[in-house]
């Protein structure tokens, strides 16, 4: 039993929250997607000698969604239920997978090819949003943090099959389509986690729809115009942990010699638990400094990283060495970020909330895969991990820019630092 922050009323907790690890089992389709899209799709059309730019291009339309998932995410918490829109994303985006292994690997079927991608993405942004809220609503408290761990250990794992896995059977398989079956079918699997958890009961829905919404955007705003929304706000547009040049390993894999098998296991597999165990210790980092110090200090790690593969010998080897600290490096950064927004959204609506940041972090993410992508073309690979570097480098200075003016100018901001609340 337990008192409600929002309202008042105390409530009686009759279901017995579900371990944390369940979302792990929940968010792995999302993973599989970004893998096989930035792995194993990338890596076959680069096989056929279609340039890096334009696979760039193929990789970089499948983050368009998320840029833009906060407009569809108040539907989320206004209709259905969290379960349905799992059920509905999850069928459709493992028939998007499946289309793709029906299609030819050429250059002519790019453009269906980068509509499925778009529009498979489109809909595991619902998938993604249903297992926010339904680990919002059905984890305590006290285990929010290895929630979120496992949340993101699942997301990376599914990285490491639809990648890593998924390119190792495409070199093995005689037909593209098995490779796709079995990833779709692993999708499809993980609905069974539905059976383990409680549909919640939404706070700010009102039998009048205008009522619902008008409490959504109430709860909305309070938490944007605090310090630390503006600051989350702010860190969602800087090309900072991006780890975008990750997309592009698999297509830029010749340039240090590595074979098929080699991009499967660092890039794949290997670079899905480094950055599992990233995440984890990223986490415990950031409850013990300051969160947002903390993701500035991965940042920079993730520049000087990019600059040490710049420079060092274009051999197979230091391909491994150098893939593999990068995915620890993102793993850090995922836990950062996902810290010092879980820390400026609060509670209430949270599910839009924290998608509206999440989304516009994939801003980022879109713009720095074209960038490299293009730099890659024009200066090789050492120009495109430097081009990330310098980037990195010069958000880091803005966002100390903008912390330097919000304490310097807090009082004319009027920033409200009260924790989020509504009146529901």
């Amino acid at each position: 039993m337990k008192d409600n922050e929002d309202t008042g009323v105390e409530l009686v907790t009759l279901h017995r929250p579900v371990h944390p690890s369940l979302f792990s089992l929940l968010i792995f389709p999302f993973g599989i997607i970004t893998g096989y899209v930035s792995v194993t799709l990338a890596f076959l059309f680069s096989k056929e000698g279609i340039s890096v730019d334009k696979v760039a291009a193929l990789v970089a339309a499948a983050v368009l969604p998320h840029i833009f998932k906060f407009i569809w995410a108040p539907l989320l918490d206004t209709t259905l239920s969290l379960k349905k829109w799992y059920l509905i994303a999850n069928i459709i985006s493992a028939i998007c997978i499946l289309s793709t292994g029906i299609l030819p690997i050429t250059e002519s079927s790019l453009p269906l090819m980068t509509f499925i991608v778009i529009f498979s993405n489109f809909m595991i942004t619902f998938l993604g949003m249903a297992s926010d809220g339904l680990m919002a609503h059905d984890v305590p408290e006290k285990l929010k943090g290895l929630a979120a761990g496992y949340s993101q250990a699942g997301c990376l794992g599914g990285i490491g099959l639809g990648g890593g896995a998924g390119l190792w059977l495409a070199q093995r398989l005689p037909q593209e389509w098995m490779v796709t079956a079995i990833l779709a079918t692993a999708c499809l699997f993980c609905c069974f986690g539905l059976f383990f958890l409680k549909e919640p009961t939404s706070t700010i829905r009102d039998h009048r729809m205008i009522n619902t919404y008008r409490n959504l955007f109430k709860d909305v705003w309070i938490t944007l115009k605090t310090k630390m929304g503006i600051l989350a706000l702010f860190l969602c547009f800087l090309t900072l942990g991006t780890g975008a040049a990750s997309n592009l390993w698999s297509a830029v894999a010749k340039d240090w010699n590595a074979s098929a098998d080699t991009v499967a296991l660092a890039t794949g597999v290997m670079a899905g638990l480094l950055s599992a165990a990233g995440c984890l210790l990223g986490g415990w980092i950031c409850d013990r400094i300051k969160r947002q110090n903390a993701y500035l200090l991965f940042g920079l790690l993730g520049a000087l990283c990019a600059v040490g593969m710049a420079y060092s010998p274009k051999t197979e080897r230091m391909y491994i060495i150098w893939t593999s600290l990068y995915a620890v490096i993102m793993g850090l950064s995922y836990a950062g970020y996902g810290a010092f927004v879980l820390e400026a959204i609060g509670k209430g609506a949270a599910v839009t909330k924290y998608n509206i940041y999440s989304a516009l972090s994939n801003a980022p993410i879109y713009f720095m895969t074209f960038i490299e992508g293009w730099a890659h073309t024009h200066w090789g690979p050492t120009g495109m991990l430097n081009t990330e570097a310098v980037f990195a480098v010069l958000a880091i200075l803005l966002f100390l820019g903008l912390q330097k003016i919000l304490k310097e100018r807090k009082p004319a901001l009027a920033l409200n630092f009260a924790r989020p609340h509504s009146n529901i």
